[in-house]
């Protein structure tokens, strides 16, 4: 006699509601409008899984332009830690007009939908190549960086303070992969007073020479995409790095997402993707690549809500 296993009719609606109740009770701040996920469940197998490994095993990787700074605040964009240099105090009208005619040529097609990370990648090195060429011949003085921040209107998204201090209360490195000018982006950081010693940046460094004038920059240039390179560099270097095999990434371009590349086979990796301009072209490869996309929100609110749950014990979430 064939004894038939009973087969269980789980509803659709079932599972639906049972995430639902996750976002309800313990992350309502996924179910904001501004918040869109290809696979929920995924997005909590990976929640769930990463905080049964606890802060422990975390460690948070993230771009800063645009990502942890904001892309505008009250319909005015805010300066990338390239525009902050667009100061009188460091460089003249001329180097400023070649600068913006540098941007308005290169950046719509970083941000183009219809190009491949390889056709973008030789015209992202002339972009950047040309503007620190330019840059170096105001030479910039090193003790005027500070002043021009501060006078910039630079700012971090809303949250950040709460980001910053939970990492660092939690003992989790915050490692910061920026194609801007790392001085400028660790001055921005320091004048917040969120520069914690969980914080690691790589980026691209100004030279100064022994007057404190600006002579060159350091290393190779990184830019949007090829900062896997950094990554790997990076997480060779960094003790505190091992076995922290959860990562919570957070980005604004399709080149972020390389930035874990340098984790040795994560066990749990939750990607965050900030879509900040041109929405409609660039949603949906936006919602193919990232796990979770943010669209116009100039907030932490997401990211924060998803440490705090990731670096709660399971009972206190």
């Amino acid at each position: 006699m064939i004894h038939q296993i009973p087969w269980v009719y789980v509803p659709v609606r079932s599972v639906l509601a049972t995430w639902l109740q996750l976002i309800k009770t313990e992350i309502p701040e996924l179910a904001k409008c501004s918040v869109l996920m290809k696979q929920r469940s995924k997005v909590e197998e990976t929640l769930r899984a990463m905080q049964r490994a606890g802060a422990g095993s975390l460690q948070v990787i993230s771009d800063f332009d645009m990502t942890l700074s904001r892309f505008a605040h009250n319909g005015r964009r805010v300066p990338t830690t390239h525009n902050i240099l667009d100061n009188r105090l460091l460089i003249n009208e001329d180097c400023t007009r070649k600068m913006r005619e540098l941007l308005d040529t290169y950046y719509p097609i970083e941000i183009d939908a219809s190009r491949t990370a390889e056709e973008k990648l030789p015209l992202m090195v002339e972009w950047w190549t040309r503007v620190h060429e330019l840059l170096i011949q105001q030479r910039i003085r090193r003790e005027l960086l500070a002043q021009a921040v501060q006078e910039s209107g630079a700012m971090l998204r809303e949250g950040y303070q709460h980001f910053f201090d939970r990492l660092a209360e939690r003992q989790v490195p915050l490692l910061i992969f920026s194609a801007g000018v790392g001085d400028v982006l660790e001055e921005v950081i320091r004048q917040n007073r969120v520069f914690h010693p969980n914080v690691h940046v790589i980026s691209n460094y100004m030279d100064f020479d022994c007057t404190g004038v600006l002579q060159a920059f350091k290393g190779r240039l990184i830019h949007t995409f090829n900062k896997h390179e950094g990554a790997l560099s990076l997480a060779a270097g960094l003790r505190e790095l091992r076995g922290r095999r959860s990562v919570l990434l957070l980005g604004d371009s399709l080149g972020d997402l390389t930035m874990a590349d340098g984790v040795e086979e994560p066990r749990q990796l939750l990607t965050v993707g900030f879509l900040n301009d041109q929405v409609e072209e660039r949603k949906e490869s936006y919602v193919n690549a990232f796990d979770i996309v943010l669209i116009r929100d100039e907030t932490m609110d997401v990211p924060n809500a998803v440490l705090n749950f990731i670096t709660s014990p399971p009972d206190a979430a």
